[in-house]
């Protein structure tokens, strides 16, 4: 059964501080940025740049944030003859710095590979290559459990379906499990791109771009620390087969970025739930016409939230948005 999308009114919020990472750069296109705090007050982000998405020249890129200003891009990992694509940045409880991201001809045939920094991304390891069936959080940061657990979402791409997987390692991203399918029942090629949080004290909820022939974002549950999942199910918030960011704020509260419209990718929007399920009345943080897509967001040390995301694919925006800005 299809829900009717929420009619409020979109908010705007003044406070909310804006800029690019970067102003010109060594490649014309640009996408699916990822973001980290790697000490009190400093950042790191990535995206893949090049001709344009899927040609061969395409490179993972990175910037650091330091005393308030970023630094020129950088090219952290390159393939020879194929295409890289969606870098993911997070820290594993031993502290280590990972960058996941995908390379290959084309999402349904593409692979993982993955570096890391002990140094807050100065430096960068070799890379090394996933072994075949395993690609990593395939654009949003895992979920890191308490006792070093690495929850990550991925998915897969195919010509009759994709589908939602979770990948856990309890060993620091050393080695994985592969948990699901998760699945929508009603849509066989239906939900990709899960980003999982925590719900109150024994819940893991996965949020899932799905197809506009669904047309709202999905979730599914866990109650074993991501071992299983349920089926997904439909919550009321639209989704035009877009990728989308969640976190859990140290308070409880969850806030989802995403674009809060049936077609296209603009505007790009944020929700807060208390409990995962009721959102409130959605931030407007782009709303010209244009593509403004592929959200990552965090919480930082001081409390505030950090987001970056396309910019017409042309530059990778960041927003720093402090607590009071966000609805209760």
């Amino acid at each position: 059964m299809r829900l009717a999308i929420l009619l409020f009114p979109l908010l705007a919020i003044a406070q909310i501080q804006q800029g690019f990472i970067y102003e010109s750069a060594p490649f014309p296109e640009c996408h699916a940025s990822t973001i980290v705090e790697t000490a009190p007050g400093e950042f790191y982000a990535a995206w893949f740049g090049g001709t344009k998405e899927g040609a061969k020249d395409v490179a993972i890129w990175g910037a650091r944030l330091k005393d308030g200003a970023w630094s020129a891009p950088v090219e952290l990992a390159r393939e020879k003859d194929q295409s890289t694509y969606n870098p993911v940045l997070f820290f594993t409880k031993d502290k280590k710095l990972w960058l996941f991201y995908k390379h290959g001809l084309h999402p349904k045939t593409w692979n993982g590979a993955k570096i890391s920094s002990l140094d807050g991304g100065r430096t960068w390891s070799e890379k090394e290559y996933l072994p075949a069936g395993l690609y990593g959080p395939i654009k949003n940061k895992p979920l890191v459990l308490a006792d070093g657990t690495v929850v990550s979402g991925t998915s897969v791409e195919s010509d009759h379906a994709w589908t939602a997987w979770v990948e856990r390692s309890t060993d620091n991203a050393q080695t994985w499990t592969k948990h699901g399918p998760i699945v929508y029942p009603a849509e066989a090629r239906g939900i990709i791109q899960p980003t999982i949080v925590p719900i109150g004290k024994n819940t893991l909820r996965m949020y899932i771009r799905s197809t506009k022939k669904i047309g709202f974002i999905t979730y599914a549950d866990s109650k074993d620390g991501g071992k299983t999942w349920s089926s997904a199910k439909i919550t009321n918030l639209p989704n035009p087969d877009s990728g989308i960011d969640a976190v859990a704020l140290k308070d409880g509260r969850i806030v989802l970025i995403y674009n809060h419209t049936s077609s296209g990718r603009s505007p790009l929007n944020i929700a807060v739930s208390k409990d995962g399920d009721k959102w409130t009345a959605p931030i407007v943080l782009e709303s010209e016409p244009g593509e403004y897509s592929y959200p990552a967001i965090i919480q930082a040390a001081d409390g505030k939230v950090h987001a970056t995301w396309t910019w017409h694919r042309k530059k990778v925006k960041h927003a720093v948005i402090p607590l009071e800005s966000l609805p209760n």
